[in-house]
């Protein structure tokens, strides 16, 4: 069965949807565990392409729903226990050195992160998976922190198999018209790009203020006060 005829009527050999189709086509439910673990390390390749595509291909009996579940899920512990290393190799003391050299920040602000992590980490990293773009960079952290490795491989199976499980069935279900889940899985992304750039700005604007001192009026009232 020709799955790039199958999956992709509109554009049958282009861009990330021919790439995972033609590794599904050749790999099976293998090739789509490949194309997750590969999200997984480099985000840009969209998610919310390759688990639809999967899901259209189980519709089209290419590989079983049970398949595309188990090697996507898979795809993604193996993806975020790659980046877990990296957070790992990177270490506790080169992120304090690094953040040390960092402008607007201060030491304390890390520390306070590190005690939000030890007590938040696990919601964190199980809630994370499900969230576009912080999915795969919550397992950094996690590897800085070293969060136990068995704790976080099944989180992350956890909160994988549910986000997967989303994209795939509603890919299996809307059959060709599966890439109908990238327009509003898109939409979401941008909405938690903006949110977390807002925070960012609000953050770097409340540091530049302190960082200033209190204005003319409030050294006053200051005064009188006093």
């Amino acid at each position: 069965m020709d799955l790039m005829t199958l999956a992709l009527p509109q554009e049958p050999a282009g861009g990330i949807a021919g790439w995972a189709a033609d590794l599904v086509d050749t790999l099976g439910g293998p090739g789509a565990g490949l194309a997750i673990a590969l999200e997984n390390l480099f985000p840009p390749l969209p998610s919310e392409v390759i688990l639809p595509l999967t899901g259209f291909a189980a519709g089209q009996g290419v590989i079983s729903l049970a398949s595309a579940l188990f090697w996507t899920t898979l795809g993604s512990v193996v993806g975020a226990a790659a980046l877990y290393g990296i957070g790992v190799v990177f270490g506790r003391e080169r992120m304090h050195a690094l953040w040390a050299k960092l402008p607007l920040v201060k030491p304390a602000d890390l520390e306070r992160t590190e005690a939000w992590f030890a007590k938040h980490g696990t919601k964190a990293v199980l809630f994370g998976r499900m969230v576009p773009i912080f999915r795969s960079l919550i397992s950094v952290p996690a590897g800085v922190e070293r969060m136990r490795l068995p704790v976080f491989l099944s989180l992350t199976a956890l909160g994988s198999l549910v986000w997967n499980s989303v994209l795939v069935l509603a890919g299996y279900w809307l059959g060709d018209q599966w890439d109908a889940v990238e327009t509003y899985v898109g939409l979401l992304s941008k909405a938690v790009l903006v949110l977390a750039l807002g925070a960012l700005a609000v953050y770097v604007a409340v540091r530049v203020r302190s960082r200033k001192g209190p204005g003319p009026a409030a050294e006053a009232r200051h005064r009188r006060s006093s």
